[in-house]
């Protein structure tokens, strides 16, 4: 490692103040940053608060969280790939490849057209530093997507989500929403074909399904139940294990990438919590709100998706995933505990109002936490005012 920081540091003066590459400065400077922690250290004087934990750090842990996500995820879409065409596999090595084989050019495409030809073409242009914020949202992309999503969509969904969503305000730290919830909204909205019917969700390859093999997700059969009337646990059972509480909490359904497994969402949570990263009363209050909206929904019986048990709400969908790694977003989410509380309870509540009285848009997590984050200010603005008013009346009583 020394031998690396040696070379980087001899060829690093053409790229400084005054340099022939002094405009590429910054290009230079995300990879020395990348692989070495900067020089730089604070005054020698005065009160300061010394921490090991910076953005670097921060997104990586963030990162770790996410892998056991994309692990299973891989798995899961060779997995359903063989059982859509109704082949034995040879071996789990064969379910291995045919999963990496579709989702590892995802990821890739996404980093290269999100970072690579949009964060540093405008570092360049506007000679700003590059921040470590995209190697999230590079990677969030590719898991809300589903795998049958043509690279060219992911690689324009990855643009425009860094340039609208983030660079139009100011760049990482700055934009209102999350970055990774535009991305798959541009692409739901743009070319709804390609994010949302039965044929979407399991990668066929060159392959042709069985006879009798669907695609379907569970929130699609819950749907239909609005206008056929059909039960929704029966609706459900038909499918026989498939869709039982069991098998959508480990995952092995079809759906986006990294959203089917609650199981290594939770994993995700556990170190997002323990590490201080995520916020845990977005995450409680999040699942919480789901389930007591579910619940009083339940009572009221409208229609048949009303009737649907309130822990299936939790484990169908994204709304596990969404609530672990969008909602806890730092940048678009609440700041103040209070309003924590609050924003998470809405996202869940939101997630199951348009879930369950919009069947035409069965998920509800996308919207729900992009409508919350334009409410994130408001709700902190509201809870600091709450709390200089009572210090207020306390300090002159």
């Amino acid at each position: 490692m020394k031998f690396i920081q040696k070379a980087i540091e001899k060829v690093k003066p053409p790229f400084e103040r005054g340099g022939k590459l002094e405009k590429y400065y910054f290009l230079f400077e995300s990879l020395e940053t990348f692989l070495f922690v900067p020089k730089e250290t604070t005054l020698s004087r005065g009160v300061q608060i010394r921490d090991g934990v910076d953005l670097k750090r921060f997104m990586i842990t963030v990162i770790v969280a996410l892998t056991p996500a994309l692990i299973f995820g891989i798995y899961n879409v060779g997995y359903q790939h063989f059982l859509a065409i109704g082949v034995e596999p040879a071996s789990s090595l064969d379910i291995w490849y045919v999963g990496a084989l579709r989702v590892v050019p995802i990821v890739i495409v996404a980093y290269v057209a999100g970072l690579f030809l949009t964060e540093f073409v405008f570092s360049v242009v506007r000679q700003h530093p590059i921040n470590e914020g995209y190697l999230v949202s590079g990677m969030l992309i590719p898991l809300v997507m589903p795998p049958t999503i043509p690279l060219w969509q992911v690689a324009l969904a990855s643009i425009f989500a860094v340039v609208i969503a983030k660079e139009a305000f100011g760049g990482t730290g700055m934009n209102v929403l999350n970055v990774a919830l535009v991305a798959r909204a541009f692409l739901y909205f743009a070319y709804p074909g390609f994010m949302t019917g039965d044929n979407v969700w399991v990668y066929l390859g060159d392959s042709a399904a069985v006879d009798g093999f669907s695609g379907a997700t569970p929130l699609a059969i819950l749907a239909t139940t609005v206008e056929s009337g059909q039960s929704a646990t029966a609706a459900l059972a038909a499918y026989g294990d498939t869709f039982s509480l069991s098998s959508m909490f480990f995952g092995l359904v079809p759906g986006s990438i990294g959203e089917t497994s609650v199981l290594w969402i939770l994993v995700g949570a556990v170190i997002l919590i323990a590490t201080g990263v995520g916020s845990w009363r977005i995450i409680l209050s999040g699942f919480a709100g789901a389930l007591a909206m579910a619940f009083i929904l339940k009572l009221g019986g409208a229609n048949p998706y009303f009737a649907v048990d309130p822990l299936y709400h939790l484990v169908i969908g994204g709304m596990a995933f969404g609530i672990v790694f969008m909602a806890t977003d730092p940048v678009t989410g609440s700041q103040t505990n209070t309003g924590k509380w609050i924003y998470g309870a809405m996202i869940g509540i939101l997630t199951i109002v348009i879930r369950v009285l919009n069947p035409a848009y069965p998920e509800g997590i996308m919207l729900a936490i992009l409508f919350m984050n334009v409410f994130a200010p408001l709700i902190d603005y509201y809870v600091v005012g709450a709390n200089k008013k009572r210090r207020l009346k306390r300090a002159t009583v």
